[in-house]
């Protein structure tokens, strides 16, 4: 197997990504309850024990360091065993107190006092669970800060390293034998990575919300080189001595599927542990990959939380929180505590005018009550209709004209829940160019037509409006959405299901002059509420209708020359095909 990885020097922790605990200073010292890091911060419930900077070895000699918080209770001389929680991304794990993170919680509205800035950036925080009988262990993995080697961006390699420090941990005098794994976005990946080894004291996971594999989620999405986050990701953070893993310059090199992206998914065939996965349907980063792994992971126990907001908030709510323990409660310390008995899955229904349901109970997802129903294309009249076109049509627009996509609408003539996961079958044409971006969205209007939004952050200010009236699509919900370049549709038939189709993305396969190609496109999952007078908008367009995954991020210009054709109806009966929930 050829190493493919491009690497770039790397630099050290820049000012705003410092924290208040990022001097390396290894030792051992007790914090007082009461302890308070900062100002701004909340204050430790209970004493705490923080071991900070302490160097393990991985099985290729490399010395990482890693700080860990446990509880100052002890049997005879020795600390009391408990079970451990194991944070692991890129980000300096003294980044908490950092203007950078205070800065991320106010982009979303949360004050620095919901947590003590002890905790990693998006992991859990020490101050509530070293109060109930856990440790905390935030890692600076290979590469980062003042750990030796070169960091990777979520690949197999983060598995193999986080076995050894979950086997590691287990055999700490404090550790009771058992770690489990908790944590948002980039701590999230890296647990699909981990539990895929199978460590055997690895107990439990707990991801919340992020992709599952970078070739689709991050870099390539649709076979597009959208790859502006992935900028941001690679720029800001990652910072070390050593060198670091240049996505940029990889994507550029193998812009079709290698061995370098399969390196980059984890096997999750492999994945057997207990996991609490919680998504969202808004996170155009993250929901994809979180609701594939959800699918594809091994594990008979297994839990699926679908929220409705953002999931920052979600994740340090207090409800949350505790709902939380109780999963690891039941794993890690084997209380019995009736968590066998959750649901297996918990969605959300989205309203999009305030009366959005949460926490419906299912034993699947889509629920067992979710119909696949197919809505026609006809672009004679431009709305959808679950009967077929007889006679066949065409829609069409020039790439460089206003309006540079078309639409088509049904009316809901009572109240419709959709759950599950959306796609479309189109048959399509390029005229003046042999190739095609496409981008889709599914979008709920009022019954007079306006389109209708929902913020998913408590920040709702003048400036959250100006950042997301076009971008920042985390932080503001505005409908399902899905891409694909043409000449990458070629379907995988090992990983698509009838309702998510996948590509193999390992060929190019161009348009000739007239050809119609037969095309699938998976739109992000959803759970939506439409009442009766509604309507549901579709729309094929040659930009992308939503802007950027995240604020100050180079937005994607689709690669679109000559005009774009929808084939309706006869012979090209284009559809949508939506989860339509049984009325209740």
């Amino acid at each position: 197997m050829t190493d493919q990885r491009i690497t770039t020097p790397s630099t050290p922790l820049p000012a705003a990504r410092t924290g208040v605990l990022t001097p390396f200073e290894p030792g051992t010292r007790t914090l007082q309850a009461g302890f308070r890091i900062a100002p701004q911060f909340a204050p430790l419930p209970v004493e705490t024990v923080f071991d900070k900077d302490v160097a393990m070895q991985l099985r290729d000699g490399t010395t990482i360091h890693v700080d860990v918080f446990r509880p100052a209770t002890t049997t005879g001389t020795a600390p009391t065993p408990v079970p451990v929680i194991l944070a692991w991304s890129p980000y300096g794990k003294a980044q908490g107190t950092s203007p950078s993170v205070m800065g991320v919680f106010g982009l979303v509205g949360l004050p620095n006092s919901t947590v003590s800035g002890l905790e990693k950036f998006e992991g859990a925080d020490p101050a509530y669970w070293v109060e109930h009988g856990y440790a905390i262990c935030n890692v600076d993995h290979r590469g980062i800060d003042q750990s030796e080697g070169d960091s990777v961006l979520w690949d197999r390699q983060d598995g193999r390293d986080a076995y050894d420090v979950i086997e590691w941990l287990a055999e700490q005098e404090w550790c009771d034998g058992k770690v489990g794994m908790s944590g948002t976005s980039y701590l999230a990946v890296s647990q699909w990575f981990a539990a895929a080894e199978q460590p055997p004291h690895l107990v439990a996971i707990n991801p919340w919300e992020g992709v599952s594999d970078v070739y689709r989620d991050l870099v390539m999405r649709g076979g597009m080189p959208d790859t502006g986050f992935a900028q941001q990701l690679q720029d800001g953070s990652f910072f070390g001595k050593g060198q670091k893993e240049d996505i940029l310059a990889e994507v550029e090199a193998y812009p079709l599927m290698t061995d370098l992206w399969e390196q980059k998914i984890p096997d999750f065939a492999k994945i057997a542990v207990p996991a609490y996965v919680v998504a969202s349907y808004s996170n155009t980063l993250h929901t994809a990959g979180t609701f594939r792994a959800w699918r594809r992971m091994a594990s008979t126990e297994k839990w699926l939380r679908i929220h409705n907001g953002q999931e920052w908030p979600d994740y340090y709510d207090q409800a949350n929180v505790e709902d939380l323990r109780r999963f690891f409660d039941h794993f890690l310390k084997g209380v019995d505590n009736g968590w066998e008995r959750t649901p297996t899955v918990r969605y959300s229904v989205l309203d999009l005018e305030g009366g959005d349901e949460v926490a419906v109970p299912a034993d699947s997802f889509p629920p067992s009550d979710a119909t696949s129903t197919k809505y026609f294309l006809d672009a004679r009249t431009r709305t959808l209709s679950t009967s077929a076109p007889s006679d066949a049509a065409e829609a069409s627009y020039a790439v460089d004209a206003n309006p540079d996509a078309v639409s088509f609408l049904t009316r809901f003539d009572e109240e419709t829940v959709l759950v599950g996961h959306p796609k479309v079958h189109l048959f399509v044409e390029a005229r003046g160019a042999d190739d095609m971006d496409l981008f889709v969205l599914v979008q709920k209007t009022d019954r007079w037509g306006t389109p209708l939004q929902a913020f998913t952050a408590p920040n709702q200010s003048a400036i959250a409006h100006d950042l997301t009236d076009h971008g920042a699509t985390i932080l503001r919900y505005k409908g399902s959405d899905g891409r694909l370049r043409v000449s990458a549709r070629h379907l995988d038939e090992a990983l698509m299901t009838d309702d998510v189709p996948a590509h193999t993305f390992d060929r190019v396969e161009k348009l000739a002059p007239g050809e119609i190609a037969e095309i699938e496109i998976d739109l992000l999952p959803v759970g939506l509420r439409f009442h009766a007078g509604e309507q549901l908008r579709f729309i094929v367009s040659s930009r992308n209708l939503l802007g950027t995954l995240m604020p100050a991020i180079r937005e994607y210009v689709g690669a679109n020359s000559g005009a774009h054709v929808v084939h309706t109806g006869g012979d090209h009966a284009s559809y949508l095909q939506l989860p339509v929930r049984a009325a209740r």
